[in-house]
């Protein structure tokens, strides 16, 4: 199946039958619930048995892997041939299926969809680290459109798996190496309780360059100071979080900001009104000054099944607001497969900033162990062939 489909086939069917984009626009959100929450029981044994993280087989991407699709480059870039950090990087929700809260682990075509974010998404960080993405029992797309209980237990299933994926990867390395954590959606969501549960207050800790959690929203007061890290707040920082929500003008995040406002965050206290925490991905500095689309390196367009794409610079702009949504200014021309409702960019999040994130972790990785003294401007540098 092309992977133009592998993101929004229900709701793009959904789309065709509503009659105007005006009644798109009131209703989408809600036709998407009906669309894709799962209507069955929650039922664990439906998801299969946990992955055996000592087996190969349980790793979408892998050092000890032959090959895998983590180590795809666009042109002009080279995967490093001495990795210096380990990465340890959780894929976004790769199963839409409403029959299922969970997918299998062993899911073939959710293998396929790994691989497509493994090349979009992943690939940033392979001119630094081996990359460690482990398979796992995803919650499926529907879990993170409704409050109903099930959802919440097959979210912690799908944690439960990522966990176990940690402990292997931290046990597998060498006690001195540097280690990256990133993710995106789904699988940022599960990195942030992560860093609560197994990484805040620990040695551990210490050893983390950066964390890069794009597409789920962290509230400044009600979760960042529960993961003992801080935000990045210039460009060469280390031991900090980065996170960003993509939106296109006019953005409409309504829906974003009504379900952050409706939970507590990992401290205990309300997000109600809280801060997003909001990282400039083109400056990696979490504050309002905008870059334009000439700080812009390359974007990463993808082909029509996903298998790549082409780096275009100085096309996409970027600008933390005050709401704590990226604003990337007007509609980007080459990005107009599953848009989201609200001119949401969530697919994108990682590939509109390709070039500059990988950029990113190779200067912060530079800097990693020395105090950060006074802020630079970003090297204008990245690991090329």
């Amino acid at each position: 199946m092309y992977a133009r489909r592998f993101l929004w086939a229900i709701a793009i069917i959904v789309m065709i039958v509503i009659a105007a984009a005006f009644a798109y626009s009131l209703f989408g959100p809600r036709l998407l619930r009906v669309a894709l929450v799962p209507t069955t029981a929650f039922s664990e044994q439906a998801a299969g048995p946990r992955p055996d993280y000592a087996r190969l087989t349980a790793w979408a991407a892998h050092p000890g892997l032959k090959t895998d699709a983590a180590r795809w480059t666009p042109a002009d870039y080279a995967v490093a041939p001495f990795p210096a950090a380990a990465v340890f990087y959780v894929l976004p929700t790769s199963v839409f299926d409403r029959s299922r809260w969970n997918a299998r682990a062993d899911d073939a075509e959710m293998a396929r969809r790994m691989d497509m974010f493994l090349r979009a998404q992943a690939s940033v960080f392979n001119g630094i680290g081996s990359i460690w993405a482990p398979r796992y029992r995803q919650a499926t797309f529907g879990a993170f459109l409704t409050d109903q209980d099930a959802a919440a237990q097959a979210q912690a299933l799908a944690y439960g798996d990522v966990l176990a994926a940690f402990d292997a990867f931290v046990a597998a390395q060498p006690a001195t190496r540097p280690i990256i954590l990133a993710g995106h959606s789904q699988g940022s969501l599960h990195l942030i309780r992560l860093l609560k549960e197994r990484i805040a207050g620990t040695p551990l800790a210490a050893r983390i360059v950066a964390v890069y959690a794009p597409g789920w929203p962290i509230s400044v007061t009600a979760d960042l100071p529960a993961l003992g890290l801080p935000a990045c707040t210039i460009a060469d920082e280390t031991g900090c979080i980065l996170s960003w929500q993509s939106f296109a003008r006019p953005a409409d995040y309504k829906e974003v900001r009504d379900s952050f406002d409706r939970g507590s965050g990992l401290t205990g206290a309300k997000r109600l009104g809280t801060e997003m925490l909001c990282s400039n991905p083109l400056s990696g500095m979490s504050d309002r000054t905008p870059m334009p689309a000439a700080g812009n390196f390359g974007s990463l367009v993808p082909n029509d099944d996903f298998s790549g794409g082409t780096l275009q610079a100085k096309t996409v702009g970027a600008a933390c607001t005050a709401t704590g949504i990226l604003d990337i200014g007007e509609p980007p021309a080459d990005f107009t497969a599953y848009v989201l409702p609200g001119n949401n960019y969530h697919v994108y999040d990682i590939p509109l900033f390709w070039a500059n994130l990988r950029a990113d972790v190779e200067r912060r990785l530079d800097r990693f162990g020395q105090p950060v003294v006074t802020p630079k401007p970003p090297k204008q540098r990245s690991a090329r062939a």
